[in-house]
Order: C-alpha cells, then sequence, then structure tokens
C-alpha cells in the first residue's frame, strides 16, 4: 500500500505536530506501535521525549482481564466479528470500539488517562523496547545482558565502556537517547 508513497520522514514533522501535546492509546501499542513511532521520530531528526505523556495499552487491559487477541476482544466486548483484522483502519476502529466496551463493562476501570495509563501497564519500562526499566526502588536497571537487572547508575560507575558500547551497537535510538539522559543525569548529580 505504501510501495510509491513519501517515506516517513517526509510526513515526521506533521505527524510529531499532530501529536505532540497528547497521551497516546492503542492495541498493543506500547510494545509496537509507540516504540515504532519514537524510532521513525528520531531517525526524522525529531527529539520525540515521551516522559510527558501517558499511554494507555488496550491489549493490556484486555489480557489482564480475559487473556485474548484483539478479534477475541471485539467478538467478546463487541458481539462482532472482527473483518479485515490486520488492516490498519479497521484494527483502529475495532480497538476504539474494544476500549469503550471496557470501559461500559469493567465499572473498576476508571475513566481517567492517568489510571488507565497505569492499569494498562505491564511493566515499568523506561526506553519502550524494554531494555530498560524501572525496578521496585523507582531506579532504572539493565533487563538484559551481563548487567541484567543491575542499576544503571552503578554499571556507568563501573564500567563506563558499557556505556559506550550500546551507544555504538544496534540498540533502538530511543534506548540510547534514555540511557543518554540517565548518565548525562548522573554527571549532574556528581557536579552538585
Amino acid at each position: 500500500m505504501v510501495k510509491d508513497e513519501p517515506t516517513f520522514k517526509d510526513y515526521a514533522l506533521e505527524i510529531f505536530q499532530f501529536i505532540k501535546d497528547c497521551d497516546l492509546a492503542g492495541f498493543n501499542s506500547n510494545k509496537f506501535d509507540i516504540p515504532l513511532l519514537a524510532e521513525e521520530l528520531l531517525r526524522s531528526e525529531i527529539d520525540f521525549d515521551l516522559s510527558k505523556i501517558k499511554t494507555v495499552d488496550v491489549q493490556n487491559i484486555f489480557h489482564k482481564m480475559e487473556k485474548r487477541t484483539l478479534s477475541a476482544a471485539y467478538k467478546f466486548y463487541c458481539g462482532k466479528d472482527h473483518e479485515d483484522a490486520h488492516s490498519s483502519m479497521s484494527d483502529t476502529r475495532v480497538t476504539y470500539e474494544v476500549f469503550l466496551a471496557q470501559l461500559e463493562k469493567y465499572e473498576e476501570l476508571e475513566n481517567n488517562i492517568d489510571y488507565l495509563s497505569n492499569f494498562s501497564t505491564m511493566r515499568k519500562s523506561i526506553d519502550l523496547a524494554g531494555f530498560i526499566y524501572e525496578n521496585d526502588n523507582r531506579k532504572a536497571v539493565f533487563s538484559f545482558g551481563k548487567y541484567k537487572n543491575q542499576e544503571i547508575d552503578d554499571v556507568l560507575e563501573n564500567d563506563p565502556g558499557y556505556f559506550s558500547w550500546i551507544m555504538k551497537s544496534d540498540f533502538p535510538n530511543y534506548t540510547k537517547k534514555i540511557l543518554s539522559q540517565l548518565r548525562l543525569n548522573k554527571l549532574n548529580n556528581k557536579l552538585q
């Protein structure tokens, strides 16, 4: 469908202007759509920062409540078959209908962006791709490799080469951005 169309970069600024003051929601959006959007905006040299954005992942709400796919969610909540599954317009429409039905079905779900963002987040990932997350002590830790579950401040202190390795490796741009911010915060704290 997009083979002969302009690239994402051609629309990046327009997309950023459209969403810059918005919270974001979708089905599996915390693991797929939002990380992909962040990567493409960063590749287009637009400084996309999620730290002030709330996200609601309708799939996580569904999985916490019912454990199924988007098509099953649509059947369960709306009593309809999901025609044209995996077409972006159909998936978006169906996701919206499922979300409204979830709010109606579950009285315990608050129709409040802060509540829904927290409820639909499975693990407090800081970098979208899941390489950096927040532990129970609210500290940033790595989720992979030889420093798995270790606080990033400690790793940066004891093995500064690890930061360089990540920055030169094939990690997502947003992960590198978050790691750079964490490193800068650590350096600023040292200077104070």
